[in-house]
């Protein structure tokens, strides 16, 4: 989906491990990475209608569309998850280049805002709270728009500048290129995302409790159903493909059942390295999206892993600066 995010805190059943087994789900993702494989390599279909390009870091109607005119880009975004962990938020400010119909360049600077729900080894809760840097990012995005079929691909590159010890950063830099297709149908725009990444993108559906290392494939098939010009909701199922070795680091460590070897791995300890599975992920999630100008962005969503049996609840606010500044009654 387009919106990744949180809202509020929600009180949700107690976590219990889910770690799947990687030969129930070989023939899922094998077929996954034969679709990957078709996606990264079809013809960049090419059109004169304007688009916007596929951003992981802000909503796509005020991310700029991409026309003839060369310009500047603002985009000021916060958003954040909320589940029984605890909430990961984050503000993103990104400028950048569109140069003419087709192609953006981008650059921003991270700043996250978690608070952990931890609960020591005799069972007393307490909260743990910081502010941190997070990795600077460099992307390119390009934008082939046509009645046909829609070709939409994004480059993101970061650098190590975040807090490892926080979990933040994995103390390296870091790729993701995802790609995208989507065709409207009326009302209905139904889409499919591929993506190849050494971390699981932090946009990625919602912002997980963790930030993870290893190479990885990332997939993503659903519908946008817009009501009216400025409602639209969304729903679609995700999945996570890991290979090789994976490190997992928490943002929400020194939860109680790092200390018994017990939950999911962003639960036993602040670092745990191991095969493919510490980084898998499945499920679906659903949403709504508001752009009540052509400024501003509002989106709600509701994710469901169930590899990791978590609840999330995200929101999320962008902003078009550049627009604001240019039409100040937006």
């Amino acid at each position: 989906m387009e919106y990744t995010n949180a809202s509020q805190s929600v009180m949700l059943s107690p976590m219990r491990s889910h770690v799947e087994s990687e030969k129930g789900t070989t023939r899922l993702r094998g077929s996954l990475l034969i679709a990957a494989a078709a996606l990264l390599f079809v013809p960049q279909v090419r059109g004169q209608a304007s688009s916007s390009a596929p951003s992981s870091n802000s909503s796509p109607s005020v991310n700029p569309a991409l026309r003839s005119e060369d310009h500047f880009t603002w985009i000021e975004q916060f958003d954040g998850s909320s589940n029984t962990e605890g909430q990961v938020m984050l503000l993103d400010s990104s400028v950048g280049y569109l140069f003419g119909p087709h192609l953006l360049v981008d650059a921003g600077v991270p700043v996250y805002f978690i608070r952990a729900n931890t609960t020591t080894a005799s069972g007393a809760s307490t909260t743990n709270s910081f502010t941190d840097l997070g990795d600077v990012y460099g992307q390119v995005r390009l934008s082939f728009p046509n009645s046909a079929l829609n070709f939409k691909a994004q480059l993101t590159g970061r650098a190590p500048s975040g807090s490892t010890s926080n979990g933040i950063s994995t103390g390296h830099a870091t790729y993701d290129w995802t790609n995208r297709i989507d065709r409207d149908f009326g009302h209905w725009t139904p889409f499919l995302e591929v993506g190849l990444a050494n971390s699981i993108p932090d946009t990625f559906v919602y912002r997980r409790p963790f930030a993870s290392y290893g190479e990885l494939g990332h997939f993503q098939a659903g519908a946008a159903y817009h009501v009216v010009n400025w409602l639209s909701v969304a729903a679609s199922a995700f999945d996570v493909a890991p290979w090789g070795s994976q490190t997992i680091d928490s943002r929400v460590g020194g939860n109680g059942s790092g200390a018994t070897g017990h939950g999911p791995p962003f639960l036993q300890g602040h670092q745990t390295t191991g095969g493919s599975s510490l980084a898998a992920d499945n499920g679906f999630s659903a949403g709504l999206g508001i752009s009540p100008t052509k400024a501003i962005d509002f989106t709600v969503g509701y994710s469901r892993s169930t590899h990791y049996d978590l609840n999330t609840v995200s929101f999320g606010i962008a902003v078009n600066m550049r627009a604001i500044l240019r039409h100040p009654g937006l």
